[in-house]
């Protein structure tokens, strides 16, 4: 069974660029982006589905605990295949960006450049190796609990935080996460919050451009630098801070992205109207 859903195609052009979105969200966590994207380049969206339609099958994977960033970057692959998108922008948000940078190095040749937003190796800090992730175990273990408990209660807390600078995309996002299934969303969200794949970044050979929240709560700006600094064999890697709250740009700063995206290794050009909107993003 296949972990991604409603495979979308919209645009055309020389480049496929691929965007994945991260924990919670689904697809319509790009429609700022599309107008723009899809006028030139063929653009492939598709949904996680974090929703347990699999009925028994899907329980046991959720309560056995088998939900894993190489499972996610296999299917990203597969996607990628069925699609013959080969030579790919790969934009990740979130979680996907780990899962995009897994599948870049199985398969090298599906992947021109990573666009890792909002993206983290790992969540814990561990202070013994002065690595920040932004979380300690008790604020994790804190995390889980509630969303065990009282899983809508956790969502309604927790994506007002999310969304930051823009309260009216709040709505919406807290739509998506409550169409998770609970046990499906806490095994991911173990998955996320306690794993560790600093490892996987030796390996990344593809141009990457890392692209942070200033005031991201998840995904503290040292991340980025620590995967700037990992990150050796990478053909490039850049880091962009952008000027907002929150975890979700491409909500609340859609401009300032699609600027990203236009500098993104010169594979994805956008219009000069949207590149001056960006200037406030900062190159690191």
């Amino acid at each position: 069974m296949r972990w991604y859903a409603n495979v979308k195609e919209v645009g055309g052009g020389d480049t496929t660029v691929v965007l994945a979105h991260g924990y919670g969200a689904n697809q319509t966590l790009w429609d700022k982006l599309l107008p723009v994207l899809s006028e030139h380049h063929r653009v492939i969206l598709f949904d996680w589905d974090f929703t347990g339609r699999g009925g028994a099958d899907e329980e046991e994977e959720a309560t056995a605990g088998r939900y894993t960033f190489g499972r996610f970057a296999d299917d990203l692959i597969a996607l990628m295949d069925d699609k013959g998108a080969r030579g790919a922008v790969v934009v990740g948000h979130s979680m996907s960006a780990m899962a995009a940078c897994i599948a870049s190095v199985r398969r090298p040749d599906l992947f021109a450049h990573l666009v890792l937003l909002c993206a983290s190796p790992r969540y814990l800090d561990s202070p013994s190796e002065g690595y920040v992730g932004g979380f300690d175990r008790a604020s994790i273990d804190g995390m889980l609990g509630a969303m065990s408990s009282d899983f809508g209660a956790w969502v309604k807390g927790f994506v007002p935080n999310a969304a930051g600078g823009d309260p009216s995309a709040a709505p919406a996002l807290e739509k998506s996460f409550l169409s998770m299934h609970p046990g499906v969303a806490l095994e991911v969200a173990r998955m996320i919050f306690l794993g560790d794949q600093r490892g996987a970044l030796d390996a990344v050979a593809a141009p990457c451009t890392v692209v942070q929240v200033a005031a991201d709560f998840a995904a503290p700006p040292a991340v980025a630098e620590y995967m700037r600094r990992r990150m050796e064999k990478a053909a490039e890697v850049e880091v962009v801070v952008i000027d907002s709250v929150g975890h979700f740009p491409q909500l609340v700063e859609p401009q300032q992205l699609l600027a990203v995206l236009q500098r993104a290794g010169g594979e994805v050009v956008v219009g000069a109207e949207e590149e001056q909107a960006g200037d406030v993003a900062e190159v690191v």
